[in-house]
C-alpha cells in the first residue's frame, strides 16, 4: 500500500528537516564564534573640541589580546573599551589602522577571551553559507546568515574628500547594519574568513578577508601601525573574456575597469573604463586580490606595467604608483 502521500502517515525518524540542518550549522557557529567578538565603543574629539563616540565589532585574533576592526570604526578616535559576550570588559589601545583595506588592530590592556580561528576566504565559493557576528544597533551579539553573493569587488568609498579604494571584499546577503562593522563572518565550520564592513551602504552586506594579503596587512599593523601601500586608482571588477579574447589572450579572466579616479596614476597613465587588464607587472591578473598582491611597498614609484584589452586590441601603458596616503 501506498503511504508516501498520506499526511495521516509520520515520517521516518531518520528524516531529517533540511531547515533543522540548516539551523543547526548557524547555531553551531554562533556558538562557536560569539564568546571571540566584542562590542567596542570608540571616543575621540571632533571639530570644536566636541567628544565623539562610535562604536563597532572587533575580533579576538591572537593570546595576547588583540583585536581585529575596521578602520573607518577606529578613525579619529584615541580611547576605546571593549565589551565581550560573558560582560567582561577592558580598555583597548589603537594599535594600527590601514584605510586601503579598512582593517585596524586594537589592543586589550587587560585580559580577552581566547582567539577566534582565521580561515582563509579564497576557498569561498559564490552560493556558500556564511554567518554574520556582531552588534548591530548595540545588540550585542546579533547573528545573521546568509550567502556569499559576490567574490574579488572593488568599492569606491570616501573619506573626507579623498577618495579609496576597498579591494577585494565579499559580498553577502548576510543582513549588517550600523554596530557589525569589525565583527565576524565565519563559515559553517567556525573560522572568520572575513571582517564586516558597513562602510558601503546601498543594501548591501560586504567583508574584508582574511587572505594571504589581509594576513600581509595585519602583521604590518602590529609591527609598524601602519601599510605602506603602492597606489593605482583603479574601481574594477573580475569578468570572464569572451571566447576569441581567450584564445588570443591564453587568459580565460581580466579585470574590468569599473571607473579611473581622477588625478590617479592610472588615469595619468591613460587607462580609461571599460579597459580589460590582463596583466600588471607582467603578471596576469584576474582579480581584484592579484592586483592588490603587487601593489605594496617595493612598488612605490617604480614603473609598473600594464597590458589592457581595448576594443578588442591589446595595449600596453605603464603607470607609476605612488604611496597611499
Amino acid at each position: 500500500m501506498d503511504t508516501g502521500s498520506d499526511p495521516h502517515v509520520a515520517p521516518s525518524p531518520d528524516a531529517q528537516d533540511p531547515l533543522d540542518a540548516y539551523s543547526q550549522a548557524v547555531i553551531r557557529v554562533a556558538e562557536t564564534v560569539i564568546p571571540h567578538v566584542a562590542a567596542i565603543e570608540m571616543s575621540g574629539t571632533g571639530p570644536g573640541g566636541r567628544t565623539l563616540l562610535g562604536s563597532g565589532s572587533a575580533v579576538v585574533f591572537t593570546e595576547d589580546g588583540y583585536l581585529l576592526t575596521n578602520a573607518h570604526v577606529v578613525a579619529a578616535a584615541y580611547a576605546g573599551r571593549a565589551i565581550f559576550a560573558d560582560g567582561s570588559t577592558t580598555e583597548v589601545d589603537i594599535i594600527g589602522s590601514d584605510a586601503l583595506s579598512d582593517l585596524a588592530v586594537v589592543g586589550a590592556r587587560t585580559t580577552a577571551p581566547p582567539p577566534a580561528t582565521l580561515g582563509d576566504a579564497e576557498s569561498l565559493r559564490v552560493g556558500q553559507l556564511v554567518i554574520a557576528v556582531g552588534n548591530p544597533l548595540g545588540l550585542a551579539g546579533s547573528v545573521t546568515a546568509g550567502v556569499v553573493s559576490g567574490l574579488g569587488r572593488s568599492i569606491p568609498t570616501r573619506a573626507g574628500t579623498a577618495r579609496r579604494v576597498i579591494e577585494d571584499v565579499i559580498q553577502t546577503d548576510a543582513a549588517l547594519n550600523p554596530g557589525n562593522s569589525g565583527g565576524a563572518l565565519a563559515d559553517t565550520r567556525g573560522k572568520v574568513v572575513g571582517i564586516n564592513t558597513a562602510v558601503a551602504g546601498a543594501g548591501l552586506g560586504l567583508a574584508v578577508p582574511i587572505n594571504t594579503t589581509t594576513r600581509k596587512i595585519i602583521s604590518a599593523l602590529l609591527s609598524d601601525g601602519k601599510v605602506r601601500r603602492a597606489y593605482l586608482g583603479l574601481v574594477s571588477t573580475p569578468v570572464g573574456l569572451n571566447p576569441a579574447a581567450a584564445r588570443s589572450t591564453g587568459q580565460r579572466q581580466a579585470l574590468r575597469v569599473v571607473e579611473v579616479i581622477a588625478g590617479s596614476p592610472a588615469e595619468q597613465a591613460g587607462l580609461k573604463a571599460g579597459d580589460l587588464v590582463l596583466s600588471a607587472g607582467r603578471r596576469p591578473v584576474a582579480s581584484a586580490q592579484s592586483l592588490q598582491k603587487l601593489l605594496f611597498t617595493d612598488a612605490i614609484g617604480i614603473p609598473f606595467p600594464l597590458t589592457v584589452l581595448r576594443s578588442g586590441a591589446a595595449v600596453d601603458v605603464v603607470a607609476i604608483p605612488r604611496e597611499m596616503a
